[in-house]
């Protein structure tokens, strides 16, 4: 664990550079960062597309294809650093979280990984609730209720043949880590979110041992913990030669989960800060130095990950862009595509709260079909049924800020904090209406920006762990607010209206039964 006086190693006086692998649910980016005194940049060097893959019956990522675009990305960004005539000083893996991959005893894998949105898992949860009462499991690992946690995930594939053969079992960022080095290592931010962990003693739950085998999950499968900061082997001698990397390169782990990256990439000043990291997900939440394990936190679904630096995400999982993203693909297979900057643009004219949605309910998860099935949703809670893509796309928004104001609500109410501004990183940041309409459901300032906090924190924890910079958090996100270009968002229009929508939405909840119990409405700020 790091503290303030662990990094006091001078800064050297020339640029440092570093690959930051950041691989999202729709596709993978690799970075190259430049860090020296008083300054920090980004460069992208190399993206690629991260599709799914449905193989009878079954959805799967396409893992060969992502490292080989890790690989690509390698190769870019060493032609980056020779260019800067320098060399890459390490390079860091983040991704999303709970899939994993894996492997046999010679080290093989043992087939494409699952996806989390397949249907595998549906049922898991009741099969765990038997053994593990969702109290019990919440009081010992603190993670919201998410019918794709890897606990559910494995319980779903007790007695398969590729779990019953394999010998290792490793999360997605730890498996490119293994490719790249032949080192297996388990980073702790996103075993966190396993639902296998203790976030009181950062380890495996005693709890969850306990019943381990009669949920057929073997934690022997799991590699040893390391934390972000700790090295992760160093890239192999033919990855070295393939890639033109010039040798030796450490792989060092970072805050693997791509939020536990994204919150150290968050630029904040003070200490009452909320974040929503926006993406395919919106994680909206506090950061906090110690979990709440209490029943009423777990009747809100929140969750407790483990962050950089001994710290806990205090967050909420909502659906976030991932509605949109999909309603774009939809459009676009029907024969009629969407400009987005156009498409928002009247979306940000069209009638405000006019129809929302649980933008958390269940229904909205699978892929395909969406713009039909917020139709649906509107349609059965007596709303008016969009009936143009900019009338669909402001019904989105309007949600997830509402989405947005109820998570930064109940994070102050369970946790005793205040917060006074919230922080918009990751591609939501771009998005300049849903920042707005965040910012008026809330009744805060909204501060947007850096769109790639993930991959600046994965940067800034490898810089530390380099000795290029020191200190904690807080030194590391001086950095951020002085080098990063931010926009901040004022609160405006009818909070009234922004609380009548709250409250249709929360009595929406409560009669889909998805909400929970005990909260009352009142105003963000």
């Amino acid at each position: 664990m790091y503290s303030n006086h662990d990094h006091e190693a001078p800064v050297p006086p020339t640029e440092t550079h570093f690959a930051a692998v950041d691989l999202g649910a729709s596709s993978g980016r690799v970075m190259v960062g430049t860090v020296a005194p008083g300054a920090l940049s980004l460069q992208e060097v190399h993206r690629f597309p991260n599709r799914p893959v449905r193989v009878g019956g079954t959805l799967h990522w396409d893992i060969l294809a992502l490292y080989q675009g890790v690989l690509d990305g390698l190769r870019a960004a060493a032609e980056a650093a020779r260019a800067a005539n320098a060399r890459l000083t390490s390079v860091g893996i983040d991704s999303w979280a709970v899939d994993y991959g894996l492997l046999g005893a010679d080290g093989a894998l043992l087939g494409n990984p699952v996806h989390y949105r397949d249907t595998r898992t549906d049922g898991a949860a009741e099969q765990v609730a038997t053994v593990l009462p969702p109290e019990e499991l919440y009081a010992a690992t603190g993670l919201q209720h998410l019918p794709f946690n890897t606990i559910y995930q494995l319980t779903a594939a007790r007695g398969s043949s590729t779990l019953t053969a394999a010998h290792r079992l490793l999360l997605i960022p730890d498996l490119i880590s293994y490719w790249l080095t032949g080192v297996a290592g388990t980073e702790l931010t996103n075993a966190s979110t396993t639902q296998l962990i203790d976030p009181r003693t950062r380890d495996w739950s005693r709890a969850v041992a306990t019943v381990a085998d009669t949920l057929g999950i073997d934690l022997s499968l799991f590699p040893p913990l390391r934390h972000p900061g700790d090295p992760a082997g160093y890239v192999r001698p033919e990855i070295l030669s393939a890639t033109g990397l010039e040798g030796p390169v450490p792989v060092t782990a970072v805050g693997s989960h791509d939020t536990a990256s994204a919150v150290v990439g968050v630029p904040a000043t003070s200490p009452d800060f909320a974040y929503i990291a926006t993406g395919t997900w919106s994680l909206a939440g506090l950061e906090l130095d110690a979990p709440v394990l209490t029943q009423a936190s777990r009747r809100a679904n929140f969750t407790n990950e483990l962050g950089v630096d001994g710290t806990v995400r205090y967050l909420r999982n909502i659906m976030g862009l991932w509605m949109l993203q999909e309603c774009l693909r939809t459009w676009e297979s029907e024969g009629r595509p969407q400009d987005l900057e156009t498409l928002l643009d009247q979306a940000a004219h069209a009638a405000p709260l006019r129809s929302v949605v649980d933008a958390g309910a269940p229904e909205f998860i699978a892929p395909d079909r969406m713009p039909d099935r917020i139709a649906e949703a509107c349609r059965r809670t007596g709303q008016p049924t969009p009936r143009t893509p900019a009338e669909t796309a402001r019904c989105v928004l309007d949600s997830l800020a509402l989405a947005h104001r109820r998570a930064i609500l109940d994070a102050q109410r369970l946790s005793g904090r205040t917060v006074r501004t919230v922080h918009i990183v990751g591609g939501g940041a771009h998005n300049a209406l849903l920042c707005r309409l965040t910012a008026d459901a809330c009744g805060l300032p909204v501060v947007a920006g850096p769109a790639e906090a993930a991959a600046l924190g994965n940067v800034l924890v490898q810089a530390r762990t380099a000795g290029v910079v020191g200190g904690g958090l807080s030194e590391l996100r001086a950095l951020l607010h002085s080098t990063q270009p931010l926009r901040q968002y004022e609160p405006s229009g009818d909070q009234a209206a922004w609380s009548r929508a709250a409250a249709l939405v929360e009595n929406i909840e409560n009669v889909e039964g998805g909400r929970a119990e005990g909260q009352e409405e009142e105003p963000c700020a």
